[in-house]
């Protein structure tokens, strides 16, 4: 069974630092990564800690530049 924290959405700021990277290079992979598990609300990312890391555990984080 997931935890709520891992099934509740988080800010770009706290992806980053939980990614180990800063905002802006999140903010990059973004725009360049078409499989990157990023929800946009509005005008803000908000991430899911589970689907980042899936998406780690999967290898695509590191095609990123």
């Amino acid at each position: 069974m997931e935890s709520k924290l891992e099934d509740s959405y988080i800010s770009l700021e706290k992806a980053a630092e939980y990614l180990n990277i800063k905002p802006v290079t999140l903010r990059k992979w973004i725009k360049q990564k078409q499989d990157l598990p990023a929800h946009q609300l509005g005008r803000l990312w908000k991430f899911k800690i589970s689907e980042l890391d899936d998406w780690v555990h999967s290898g695509n984080s590191a095609k990123c530049d």
